[in-house]
């Protein structure tokens, strides 16, 4: 969720990632509107066994943590700017105390505790370790997202550990984005970034601009992904809210 800094050779943002971020931001909408829809009583899906919704949220996710795997490592590649990363990570810390605090009043049984605002302020801190490391990002970032889905061990049940992963179960939250296997999705979209980095400035994927309404739009979103995700929920459920007392 960073972007590229400017300099002589490069523009400032690549459109072709912010329209991305756009896109999976409009993704998240239909999610999330879907699901207060059922929350309020409007339609009826059980979102934690219904194949489509389970495929459609990881889908959402991994598109998130790819965009952000690549943008962590335009922003960081050629020298991080500390003020502004700093800036966004205590941005970062900041909602998810937010959201967890009002998921615990919305949903006391079901809180976030290590949702993906949470997931991506360490990401945001651990990718920089892993900036170095070219296609080695790539081999881990897969070998990672196995040991997700396929490890389990009963120690990773405790509350303390669960936000690492490796659970036999899954823990009773509304958003949960653990460590494993999700960092590996991060390290396989910084492999990306470099090979992004490494196109001539020329070509498609930097130099493409955003020159369309949708895209625009979308590359408005884009850019302030973050905003945005803290501000569509109570709007949606405010509405929904307010729809239900007329209709009901």
């Amino acid at each position: 969720m960073l972007k590229q800094s400017t300099n002589k050779n490069n523009k400032k943002h690549f459109d072709i990632l912010d329209v991305a971020r756009g896109f999976a931001i409009l993704l998240m909408f239909i999610y999330h509107f879907s699901y207060d829809l059922d929350y309020y009583g409007f339609i009826n899906i059980d979102f934690a066994m219904d194949n489509f919704w389970l495929n459609f949220r990881t889908l959402i996710v991994t598109f998130f943590l790819m965009i952000m795997g690549i943008s962590l490592y335009l922003a960081s590649y050629r020298g991080l700017k500390i003020k502004p990363f700093q800036k966004r990570l205590l941005l970062l810390i900041s909602y998810s105390l937010l959201v967890s605090i009002s998921s615990w009043v919305i949903f006391p049984t079901a809180m976030i505790f290590f949702g993906i605002l949470h997931f991506i302020a360490v990401a945001s801190v651990l990718g920089l370790l892993f900036v170095r490391l070219k296609i080695i990002n790539l081999l881990l970032g897969i070998t990672l997202i196995l040991i997700g889905q396929f490890i389990e061990y009963p120690i990773f049940n405790q509350p303390y550990l669960q936000w690492f992963g490796l659970t036999t179960t899954l823990p009773i939250a509304v958003d949960y984005v653990p460590l494993l296997p999700w960092f590996g999705i991060v390290l396989i979209g910084m492999y990306l970034g470099q090979l992004l980095a490494q196109q001539p400035t020329n070509s498609f994927l930097r130099s493409w601009q955003s020159n369309h309404p949708v895209s625009n739009l979308l590359a408005l979103g884009g850019q302030h992904s973050l905003h945005i995700y803290m501000l569509h929920q109570p709007l949606f459920l405010g509405f929904l809210y307010i729809i239900s007392l007329i209709v009901g």
